[in-house]
C-alpha cells in the first residue's frame, strides 16, 4: 500500500463517508451492517487502489462495493427476506422527499428520531453521517471513549427495535423534529470550525458538510426562522475562514485577522438571513448568536467591535438558553468591554462548573486576562492547563508560543 493511496483513501473518506454510507443504508434499512460494509469498503480500496490505481469515480466505487459486500451478506446468510428492513421502508411520502431525493437528509432525519435522547442524536449524526471516530465524538461530548462507543450502540440498537422509517418526515411531523436536527447540523459544524483533536485547525469537509445540510433544510422549510437563523450564523463565522491561519500556520485570533479577507458575499448572504430571522418574535438561539457574530462582521476593526451590544446579547442568550459555554463566551465579551479584572470575576464562577472541567478555552481565557494583568506566574500556569486539556495541534502550538513568552516574563 503506497503512501499516496494512504493519503487519497483519508481524503476520500472525509469528503465521502455520508454519502457512501447514507446510500449503503438506503439499500440495507440496517445501520450497523451498513456501516460494517462501508468500513469493509474503504478497506479494500487500500488494496484494490494501491494495485489498479485511482478510479475515477472514488465515491461510485465505494458506492458499488459497499453494496456488492451488503448482497453478499445476504446470501451467505440466506435470510435476505426476514433481514429486510431493520429500518422500516415506509411507501414514500408526498413532498419533501419528492422534491429533495438525498440519501443523507434521509440519514440525518433517522438519526435525530424524537425516540433517541438529544445526546444519541447528536452522536449518532457525527459517527454515521460525518464519519468522525468514537474518539472524536467523544472529545467533542467531554465523555469518555467507552462511554460514547455505548452511546452510540445503545442508539442503533434503539432505531432497529423501534422500527424507525429510513426517510424525510411529512410536512406534520417536520416541526417536532427540526429542532433535533438543526442542533445536529450546528455540531457537525462547530466540531469542523475548531476540530477538537488531530492536527489541523479546521475540519473543513465537516464545515461544507454542515452548510450542506442547512441549505438542503432551508431549501425543505423556507418559512422556518431558526433554520434560516442557523445558516445565517455559520455563514458568517465560515466568512472568516481564510484569515485564521496566518501563512507559516499559526493560529490568529479575531484581534490579529486582517478583515479585508473576509468574504463580503458570505457576510451579506448571513445578514440577508439573519435581518429575515429576526423579524419573527421572540427571537430564537440561533438569531441570538448569528446577531453576535454578525457584530463581528460589521465592526470595521478589532477596536470598533461594540463589546457592550455582545454582551447585551449574550445576556438575552442565557436566558434563552442556558450553557456553560455560552456563559463563558459572555465572560471573556465583559472582559473585553470592562478589562482584564472584570474578565477574571466574570470567569471565576465558571471554575465550578464540570461540563468545563475538561474544556481548555476557560482556562486559555484566564491565561489570557492574567497575562495582560502581568501576573506572569499565574498566566502561565493556566497556559499549562490549558495545554493540558488541549488536543488540537495548531492550538497547543498556539498556546505553547504563549507559555513561552509568559515564563520569559516572569
Amino acid at each position: 500500500m503506497s503512501e499516496e493511496v494512504a493519503a487519497v483513501v483519508a481524503q476520500v473518506h472525509r469528503r465521502e463517508w455520508a454519502r457512501v454510507l447514507a446510500a449503503t443504508a438506503h439499500l440495507t434499512r440496517d445501520l450497523d451492517l451498513a456501516e460494517e460494509c462501508v468500513q469493509e469498503a474503504f478497506t479494500q480500496a487500500l488494496q484494490s487502489w494501491t494495485e489498479s490505481g485511482l478510479p475515477d469515480n472514488p465515491g461510485a466505487w465505494l458506492t458499488t462495493t459497499a453494496r456488492h459486500r451488503v448482497l453478499d451478506t445476504h446470501r451467505r446468510q440466506a435470510v435476505l427476506a426476514r433481514n429486510l428492513p431493520l429500518l422500516v421502508a415506509d411507501e414514500p411520502v408526498p413532498g419533501p422527499e419528492d422534491a429533495l431525493d438525498d440519501d443523507r437528509l434521509r440519514l440525518i432525519f433517522t438519526c435525530c428520531h424524537p425516540a433517541l435522547s438529544r445526546d444519541a442524536r447528536i452522536a449518532l449524526t457525527l459517527r454515521l453521517v460525518c464519519g468522525l471516530s468514537t474518539a472524536e465524538v467523544a472529545r467533542a461530548f467531554l465523555v469518555s471513549e467507552s462511554t460514547m462507543a455505548a452511546r452510540v450502540t445503545r442508539a442503533k440498537h434503539k432505531i432497529a427495535k423501534a422500527r424507525i422509517p429510513y426517510r424525510v418526515p411529512s410536512p406534520d411531523q417536520l416541526a417536532e423534529r427540526t429542532g433535533a436536527v438543526l442542533e445536529v447540523v450546528h455540531l457537525i459544524f462547530t466540531t469542523g470550525h475548531t476540530a477538537p483533536v488531530g492536527s489541523r485547525l479546521v475540519r473543513r469537509d465537516l464545515v461544507d458538510s454542515a452548510l450542506g445540510l442547512a441549505r438542503m433544510l432551508r431549501l425543505i422549510m423556507p418559512n422556518d426562522a431558526e433554520t434560516g437563523a442557523l445558516l445565517a450564523l455559520m455563514l458568517l463565522i465560515d466568512a472568516r475562514a481564510d484569515t485564521r491561519l496566518s501563512a507559516s500556520g499559526r493560529m490568529l485570533l479575531l484581534s490579529e485577522q486582517d478583515r479585508t479577507r473576509w468574504d463580503p458575499r458570505l457576510i451579506e448572504e448571513g445578514v440577508a438571513l439573519l435581518t429575515e430571522a429576526l423579524r419573527r418574535r421572540p427571537p430564537t438561539r440561533y438569531a441570538l448568536e448569528a446577531a453576535i457574530a454578525a457584530v463581528h462582521a460589521e465592526a470595521p476593526t478589532w477596536q470598533d467591535t461594540d463589546w457592550a451590544e455582545i454582551v447585551g446579547l449574550y445576556d438575552v442568550l442565557l436566558d434563552l438558553w442556558p450553557s456553560p459555554v455560552i456563559a463563558l463566551n459572555r465572560a471573556v465579551a465583559v472582559g473585553l468591554r470592562d478589562g482584564p479584572r472584570a474578565g477574571l470575576d466574570a470567569l471565576a464562577p465558571l471554575s465550578e462548573e464540570p461540563t468545563l472541567a475538561a474544556y481548555s478555552y476557560l482556562s486559555a481565557a484566564r491565561a489570557d486576562f492574567l497575562r495582560q494583568l502581568r501576573r506572569w506566574d499565574q498566566a502561565a500556569e493556566a497556559y499549562e492547563e490549558a495545554l493540558i486539556l488541549c488536543d488540537n495541534d495548531v492550538e497547543r502550538a498556539f498556546l505553547t508560543e504563549r507559555l513561552g513568552e509568559t515564563r520569559l516574563r516572569s
